[in-house]
């Protein structure tokens, strides 16, 4: 296979971010989904992702993957985003079909691509190391047909509601092979595997673009084969999908960790990353012992909440949430 493929970044940005919605319920009882919030007023955690995009990628070849649900938010967002690199999601089917609609689009343009996948609602303390392994990922491709590469955290702490990557073999002087997942063990067996050498699962990875193909062609054929033909049928409409919308009228909801890459270890690799302060703020007590973490910051007023622009303060937030708290416990 040619290694000529640009390298592509999907920032997959269509998640509702559900365990979350007491941080990010707005004023009007709106639930914004966190990767169009921020930590502390600046930029949202969507935009901080497109610049950690950038360390691998040229702007025009980082595309998004957004909800259909979400238009409110992510079109004031994303007004700058170029429309091509812009895929909407027609309704969620599972993360599965959330990748796969976006690899299809870029496949028609880049047939030979190297492909980064990166959630849109992570925090990272140190840029610099993420970025670094990034682009170590992204080398690593260029000797590589058919692997996929996953990104493991090393562990700061045992925290069961994370996913554990448990390495096999070392192949080379960075990677290794994968031996299992585990997802959300106990915080004793957490501390089990993290003492084994287990790594935290980020869902960041990296493939060509062919070796992630074959990989959906394998485990949900139907799928591919539905949503290749409505893309290639909406591919000179890209303001009016209405194959893809009518394609996913039919879809199975479809877990990419459970369905796909389960079962198949033999294809992944795991490139370990060193610590930085990454968290997926997935839950309000990794959000907060984030927040923790980050240097002080003056107190910004109310008036900087704007949900209309898909905005909103999780700092302030969660602020209020625990001043509520605390004026009910000493009620």
């Amino acid at each position: 296979m040619s290694v000529s493929g640009a390298t592509w970044v999907i920032v997959l940005a269509a998640g509702d971010g559900r365990r979350l919605h007491s941080l990010t319920t707005n004023a009007a009882g709106m639930a914004v989904p966190k990767q169009f919030c921020s930590l502390r007023g600046g930029d949202s955690l969507l935009r901080d992702a497109m610049k950690r995009a950038e360390a691998v990628a040229r702007r025009q070849h980082i595309c998004l993957i957004v909800a259909e649900q979400h238009r409110t938010w992510w079109t004031p967002a994303l007004e700058d985003v170029d429309r091509s690199n812009l895929i909407v999601q027609p309704r969620n089917c599972g993360t599965a079909n959330g990748i796969l609609l976006p690899l299809l689009h870029i496949v028609r343009r880049d047939p030979e691509a190297r492909i980064v996948l990166l959630p849109s609602d992570h925090h990272v303390d140190n840029e610099r190391v993420l970025a670094d392994a990034l682009r170590r990922a992204t080398r690593l491709l260029q000797a590589m047909s058919r692997q996929i590469l996953l990104l493991g955290f090393s562990p700061e702490q045992a925290d069961p509601e994370l996913g554990y990557i448990v390495p096999g073999d070392q192949v080379g002087r960075s990677l290794s092979t994968v031996r299992r997942f585990v997802e959300k063990p106990s915080t004793a067996r957490a501390r089990r595997l993290i003492k084994s050498g287990a790594l935290w699962n980020s869902f960041i990875m990296a493939a060509r673009a062919g070796a992630l193909l074959e990989l959906f062609q394998a485990r949900i054929p139907r799928a591919v084969n539905d949503l290749q033909d409505a893309v290639a049928r909406d591919y000179a409409h890209p303001y009016d999908p209405a194959a893809t919308s009518g394609c996913y009228q039919q879809l199975a909801d479809v877990d990419f960790s459970r369905s796909v890459l389960a079962g198949a270890e033999s294809m992944l690799r795991v490139l370990p990353v060193a610590p930085c302060g990454w968290s997926d703020l997935g839950t309000p007590t990794r959000l907060a012992e984030t927040l923790q973490r980050l240097p002080r910051q003056r107190k910004l007023p109310p008036e900087s909440v704007n949900p209309l622009a898909g905005f909103l303060n999780l700092s302030l937030q969660h602020a209020q949430l625990q001043s509520a708290r605390n004026g009910t416990q000493a009620g």
